[in-house]
């Protein structure tokens, strides 16, 4: 990948996990020698209201950290769905998950419903639906290896979710 600047967006209902995957993929990226700002916004409610958290990724500074023109974004509930319609083009890519995410995305974008809670329930835990679209991200992205991802997941997972985590990201990458 490129110097540019790269924007990435995490966004549904608080308790998604979506704070957690992003700090993955930071951590994960910046690692990796690449420079990540990473934001993040949520409505003052534990469960249910919205839930979002940016990452600007560089390979040099990133400058303004704030997303302004997203490149990819994860939508896991329909309660994201107006928070970014502005910051879409027709370039960027949106990842919706298709049991949770009823309503198409307004806006230019190429949008892609994929199965993350599905295929977080098949593995008995909707709770990683998180890190299956992660794993969908870095697929569609390939802006990182998925050897540092599954590193990076290991170390920031509790222990005993290691495995579902990391099962949760490969089936993701599917």
């Amino acid at each position: 990948m490129s110097d540019e600047r790269t924007e990435i967006r995490f966004s549904g209902a608080g308790g998604q996990g979506l704070q957690l995957s992003a700090k993955i993929l930071a951590a994960a990226l910046s690692g990796g020698g690449r420079s990540v700002a990473q934001s993040q916004a949520y409505e003052p409610t534990s469960r249910g209201g919205l839930s979002r958290s940016d990452l600007i990724v560089s390979d040099s500074a990133t400058g303004y950290p704030l997303a302004t023109d997203l490149d990819f974004l994860l939508i896991l509930d329909d309660a994201a769905l107006e928070a970014s319609k502005d910051l879409m083009n027709a370039d960027s890519v949106v990842m919706t998950d298709t049991r949770r995410v009823t309503s198409k995305p307004k806006g230019k974008a190429k949008i892609q419903a994929m199965p993350f809670s599905e295929t977080a329930l098949s593995l008995g835990n909707e709770r990683v639906a998180n890190i299956v679209a992660l794993g969908a991200l870095i697929g569609k992205s390939g802006i990182c290896t998925k050897e540092v991802m599954e590193d990076t997941i290991t170390a920031l997972v509790p222990p005993k979710f290691k495995d579902l985590n990391l099962e949760a990201f490969a089936k993701g990458l599917e």
